[in-house]
């Protein structure tokens, strides 16, 4: 039969586990602020928006090359569009051209406050016949320096 020696038995005190316990929170605070939660997640929004932007855009492009340089949705409008909102050109449903010819699902949205009714990016048209989607929440505080987000085509 074995016996134990208790002298040979070791374990930390209760001191040795608190001070360990506080180095690993003084770490993880460091490591929290170093990564800055807040503006990793506006910029991933804002790369979202850029993603969307151009997902627009070039729907509109492929519209455009396939009626031979008209854009057909121009003959297309809403009954009731929103004086401000709806992405579109001057009451233009988007949705109903593009959708799922060009886009698979639907028009994106933003993610930060996006809806189907206010995707919350807006489409012009030039006299020239060049059209610019804009992410108008691409100037996030939380990111400085940064602002609405163009492309023009």
């Amino acid at each position: 039969m074995k016996t134990f020696n208790r002298e040979k038995v070791r374990g930390f005190t209760l001191i040795e586990i608190l001070i360990v316990i506080g180095i690993i929170a003084i770490l993880a605070s460091v490591v929290i602020v170093a990564i800055n939660p807040a503006k990793q997640f506006a910029q991933a929004r804002n790369t979202q928006r850029e993603s969307d932007v151009s997902t627009i855009l070039n729907a509109i492009g492929q519209n455009i090359a396939d009626y031979k340089g008209v854009f057909s949705c121009n003959s297309v409008t809403i009954a009731t569009a929103p004086a401000t909102s709806t992405i579109g050109i001057a009451g233009v449903d988007l949705a109903s051209c593009l959708v799922p010819t060009y886009i698979p699902t639907q028009i994106p949205t933003d993610p930060s406050n996006g809806t189907a009714a206010n995707t919350g990016y807006t489409v012009s048209a030039d006299a020239l016949g060049r059209y610019t989607v804009c992410a108008p929440n691409h100037a996030e505080a939380a990111v400085p320096g940064s602002s609405a987000y163009c492309l023009t085509r």
